[in-house]
């Protein structure tokens, strides 16, 4: 199942993109490369983006590195590895997501929350972490970029209460653990959609299989030679 993306018209059928430099700090002389890179990757994944959103993306990854030091966002600091390892992996679900208001649980500096948010605007996305630090972040980018879908929140998963269509998260090690804290956050008819690196084991799914209908992804991540998949979850009618 998936959800629709931006429709607006894109130049970049031959993977070339031209960005204004304006307003951008950390990717300098990098950035005709960055650029490229990224419509290249969004058309081999079949997206609709536009320029507009393009750059939009590329402005996230300048302030990510720009601010990495003062809220510490990310490891990664080579501006091509993070387009590729954060950016465009994250770009690598969309097309796989359910449609509907979405929360990405532990989502740290915004990861895939402030990409989804990017590239589908009329989907509503709430950003969820206990680090106050990245929400500021989040909170700071958001503004900046004009991303009036996004709501960025400091609290732990079991302190907030809404209801959500989709419930995303990159950050949790075990499948199960994902699914034991997400499911009380998810709506009538939802589907808990986990980024991971590796398949699931057939433990964790043996251990899922009686209350979930599981759907595993495998994602081909332009530029990226790990494994990546999305596990899709949705529970099964009692």
């Amino acid at each position: 199942m998936s959800a629709s993306t931006n429709q607006s018209s894109s130049s970049t059928h031959k993977g070339e993109l031209h960005i204004d430099p304006t307003g951008f700090v950390k990717l300098g002389s990098q950035l005709p490369a960055l650029a490229n890179t990224l419509a290249k990757a969004i058309n081999d994944l079949g997206l609709s983006v536009s320029e507009t959103q393009q750059r939009t993306l590329l402005l996230y990854l300048d302030q990510l590195l720009l601010w990495n030091k003062a809220y510490n966002l990310t490891a990664i600091t080579n501006p091509e590895e993070a387009l590729i390892k954060h950016v465009i992996d994250c770009l690598a679900v969309i097309t796989h997501l359910p449609p509907g208001t979405l929360l990405d649980i532990g989502t740290g500096a915004g990861l895939p929350a402030v990409i989804i948010a990017i590239c589908q605007p009329e989907r509503q996305c709430t950003a969820l972490d206990s680090n106050q630090k990245k929400i500021r972040f989040i909170k700071q980018i958001s503004s900046e970029l004009g991303l009036h879908n996004m709501q960025p929140i400091a609290s732990r998963i079991e302190a907030h209460e809404a209801s959500y269509d989709v419930v995303t998260s990159r950050a949790f090690a075990s499948l199960i653990d994902f699914v034991e804290v997400a499911e009380p956050r998810l709506a009538d008819n939802g589907f808990l959609c986990a980024m991971k690196g590796k398949a699931p084991s057939d433990e964790e799914l043996r251990a899922l299989d009686g209350s979930w209908h599981i759907k595993t992804i495998k994602l081909k991540v332009p530029r990226l030679q790990d494994s990546r998949h999305l596990i899709e979850l949705s529970a099964k009618n009692v």
